[in-house]
């Protein structure tokens, strides 16, 4: 088999640099990141390391960044849809899990940008087994402290502390479905067909793995795509698009978002 050689321009941490530079992104900010290395579709010398090392040198050591390290794996069998797991397996499985760790438990779905920043020595991750969020930065701390089971994304989670703290949403290649601040408008919409429902995960309590039960709400990104395409017609001195390398990356203030997405929330769905 031929191997094709690599023939377009890679996309490297100075242009990466500059990119969020365009965006607005500067030193002090606290920076809530969603990203997708496939979007760059080039070759990007020294992969996610790389990418982190220019989000950290544009934020500076004032600066504090912040991402979502969901972990849905961490879910009783029972409510496995896709693929369903067989009955007879359900006890040996919750067995089987792993209590939630907050260095150990991997992400899901995160993408290598996330899971490589998890990793990384001297990141900081939240307690909650399903929607954590790591940080790294002088902020950091405070932000994730005491994030509780229930309602895991609601006032009393990190995305609520990130709105009080007037930090910045980055899409970094990927879309409005991936943006996690959308959902802290959820729990302050009381929109149709909000409903309260019952999730599980292991945790370690008192030293020993149990399965603890939580409340949250029905919360789905269905139309968060909408949203933010609305969103930017409607608030078009909101937020800056630059594209870096073939990525289309996006920066609003969380506080301008959240507003938004409350008020058509409560009118759209």
């Amino acid at each position: 088999m031929t191997v094709q050689p690599i023939t377009n321009r890679p996309v490297t941490g100075a242009d990466v640099i500059k990119g969020l530079k365009e965006l607005g992104v500067r030193k002090g900010m606290t920076l809530l990141v969603h990203s997708s290395m496939r979007s760059f579709r080039r070759f990007v010398p020294g992969g996610a390391s790389a990418i982190l090392a220019a989000l950290t040198e544009v934020i500076g050591p004032e600066g504090t960044l912040v991402m979502p390290t969901q972990s849905h794996d961490l879910t009783d069998p029972s409510s496995w849809m896709n693929p369903p797991l067989d009955e007879s397996w359900w006890e040996l499985v919750r067995q089987e899990i792993p209590a939630y760790d907050p260095v150990w438990t991997l992400t899901g779905g995160m993408g290598v940008i996330v899971e490589t920043f998890r990793g990384l020595p001297g990141t900081e991750r939240s307690g909650h087994p399903h929607v954590s969020l790591a940080a790294r930065g002088p902020a950091a701390s405070g932000l994730l402290e005491d994030h509780q089971p229930d309602f895991g994304l609601g006032e009393h989670s990190p995305l609520a502390k990130l709105y009080e703290a007037d930090a910045y949403v980055l899409l970094l290649g990927c879309g409005h479905d991936s943006n996690t601040s959308l959902h802290l408008a959820e729990y302050r919409t009381a929109y149709h067909g909000r409903e309260k429902i019952t999730h599980q995960a292991p945790m370690m309590v008192d030293g020993a793995k149990v399965w603890v039960a939580f409340q949250d709400f029905n919360i789905t990104s269905d139309d968060f795509e909408q949203l933010g395409h609305d969103f930017e017609r409607d608030c078009p001195a909101c937020f800056t698009r630059v594209n870096i390398g073939e990525a289309s990356c996006f920066l609003a203030r969380q506080r301008d978002l959240v507003d938004y997405a409350e008020r058509w929330l409560a009118t759209n769905r």
